[in-house]
């Protein structure tokens, strides 16, 4: 309880009780050293002529304390490390008599000889011994009679022997130790006690990496884990379930993680799920095992699944071209199935837009093929977009997949009505798709059905370009697309002023104007935002829509982040084609993150300069 100041006054008087000969003062003055070394760790050394001789003790007390004391300086300095490793010798024998003596009724615990003194000693040599190839070799033998030699029936032996592996794990031990105390943990997976449990999944969880082969051997025990009542246990076998995943047990360990993954808590669903994506990628047999496994996390799992993960996946469609037809056939099953699990829809939408001639034509190997029209493939389509479970990004999804099967089917008209319709959705980026895919169809009416992309002016549109004017090919990411004559070189115009076009919690969005030339119908407009408030806004993005008979281009912006205190801006290029000379009236919308909190918000602009539109 003693101020800073307090143990400075009184720790000359500490060190000389360490010296007396009343064994209980000398206990109690060790435990005082250790609080006047914690809170003034300056004095440690005016306390190291008093320890030379405190492991000479026959009391067990004293000699408990005294342990304590040198732990604690051990811990608190270098020096004091080097020094007192000259006392491991010391420490050994104390250990060996203790474990070799015999029944000892005034420190016998469940037949274990002073099992806190056990306890102590190991903690002292764990940390004496790590990094030191001499210590470490020295205490070898010992630490293999603890553990070889120690009753396991009681909970008090459980206690040693966790002390004992973790100091085996700690020093620099021989092979055949660390596998005895490996075993040891594989042994403490059998137990009762879901504590001792616990510790022993969360020692193997360190060890792992070390010992990997050596912790293989217990992985039936650990699988067996998975199904433990208790939270903490299942996590923490679950973690290291994932651990011990290699190319040798990859099919028998996702059966087990599978099977796991379909009865588990909602808590454990994302973690388990990711953990199988990573695996699947880093040692999937085959394509076909890969695309397998991870339509079954999907649809099992697929309302848990990270937003990464169905990007991930298309790409891997993509990769696999000889497993084009086999993995829409069975997507076009699943989501005949379930369509509440959206990354499952995503994914499905996608492919099905992609390679939807390849289903209709039933053209599959791997499996029978199925009989599918294209007005039941389109009817699918259709209604995930009326869907109430579709989430906005999987009804554009859906869109975008029936607007590239105007491609690959001959029912055009149908796909036109729809696209139609969806021209004036509520929904801004929903309407800004269909708005743009119209504008396709008007515009390229003459376009090739059997190819999946198209060319405008000598400009492929392909999958390999930026989103910006793929659209047609990839909707992984929300991008926009207009007709060649936007793609015109600017001229600066002085004459348009800027405008403020948003002012709201710190973030103000500016609009500059130029002119594309030599077309005078298209207005290049740069907006700025900056931000006054203390915070970066993170994950910034900036959408506009525009009414029918404008069309719009928004190009990337030049970073997400709009920097804190107007130290940066983030600049981006908006393109509007206006061929009616009407006036110019926009709608936006802004997320972002500030402070950890998501922010959204609507704004109408209307107050565009005559000079931006006339």
């Amino acid at each position: 309880m003693g101020s800073s100041e307090m143990c400075r006054d009184l720790a000359g008087e500490v060190e000389k009780l360490l010296k007396t000969s009343n064994s209980y003062l000398r206990k109690k003055a060790a435990l005082c050293a250790v609080h006047v070394i914690r809170k003034v760790p300056e004095l440690m050394e005016m306390f190291l002529p008093a320890t030379k001789n405190l492991l000479s003790e026959k009391n067990h007390g004293v000699l408990h304390t005294s342990v304590v004391l040198l732990t604690e300086m051990c811990e608190r300095s270098p020096d004091m490390l080097l020094h007192f490793r000259k006392l491991v010798p010391q420490l050994v024998r104390i250990l060996k008599n203790l474990i070799m003596s015999g029944y000892s009724p005034e420190h016998d615990v469940s037949g274990i000889s002073d099992p806190f003194l056990q306890v102590r000693i190991l903690r002292l040599l764990r940390i004496l011994g790590r990094s030191d190839d001499d210590s470490s070799e020295a205490m070898n033998d010992i630490l293999a009679q603890v553990a070889t030699n120690t009753e396991t029936s009681k909970n008090v032996g459980n206690a040693i022997l966790y002390e004992t592996v973790l100091t085996i794990m700690d020093i620099k031990s021989e092979s055949g130790l660390r596998v005895l105390a490996i075993n040891i943990l594989g042994r403490f997976l059998l137990n009762n006690d879901k504590n001792i449990r616990y510790v022993a999944l969360t020692s193997l969880l360190k060890t792992v990496q070390t010992d990997h082969n050596a912790v293989q051997r217990h992985r039936s025990t650990i699988v067996d884990c998975l199904k433990d009542l208790d939270v903490s246990i299942k996590r923490r076998a679950m973690e290291l379930s994932f651990a011990l995943v290699n190319g040798n047990n990859i099919r028998g360990m996702m059966k087990e993680l599978l099977y796991f993954l379909d009865s588990c808590d909602p808590e454990f669903k994302a973690d388990c799920a990711s953990g199988v994506f990573l695996a699947a990628e880093k040692y999937a047999p085959s394509k076909r095992w890969h695309i397998d496994t991870i339509m079954r996390v999907l649809t099992t799992a697929g309302s848990y699944v990270r937003d990464d993960s169905v990007p991930n996946l298309i790409q891997l469609i993509t990769n696999s071209v000889e497993m084009h037809a086999y993995t829409v056939q069975r997507l076009y099953k699943a989501l005949l199935d379930d369509i509440s699990q959206q990354p499952l829809v995503q994914v499905s939408s996608w492919c099905i837009g992609e390679y939807g001639d390849l289903l209709v034509s039933g053209q599959c190997e791997e499996e029978e093929p199925i009989q599918v029209t294209e007005d039941e493939v389109l009817d699918v389509l259709e209604g995930l977009l009326v869907s109430n479970l579709s989430t906005p990004v999987t009804r554009g999804y859906s869109l975008t997949a029936i607007m590239k099967l105007s491609t690959r089917f001959s029912s055009v008209n149908r796909i036109k009505k729809v696209v139609s319709i969806y021209g004036s959705s509520i929904d801004v980026e929903l309407q800004q798709r269909a708005v743009e895919y119209n504008a396709l169809f008007k515009k390229y009416d003459h376009m090739s059905h059997s190819t999946s992309c198209l060319t405008w002016s000598g400009i492929n549109l392909s999958c390999e370009l930026s989103p910006v004017v793929s659209l047609l090919c990839l909707c992984v990411i929300p991008c926009t697309l207009l007709e060649p004559p936007l793609l015109l070189p600017l001229c600066p115009s002085p004459t348009i002023p800027p405008m403020t076009a948003y002012s709201k919690n710190g973030l103000k969005i500016e609009f500059t104007f130029e002119r594309a030339n030599p077309n005078p119908n298209i207005a290049v407009i740069t907006i700025h935002a900056t931000n006054t408030t203390e915070a970066d806004m993170t994950e910034f993005v900036f959408q506009a829509a525009v009414p029918k008979t404008f069309q719009l281009q928004l190009l990337s912006p030049s970073s997400n982040i709009v920097p804190a205190l107007n130290q940066g801006s983030v600049t981006q290029v908006i393109r509007v084609l206006n061929p009616q000379k009407q006036q110019l009236r926009m709608r936006v919308k802004l997320t972002y993150t500030h402070k950890g909190s998501p922010v959204q918000d609507l704004a109408e602009v209307n107050n565009f300069p005559p000079q931006s539109w006339q």
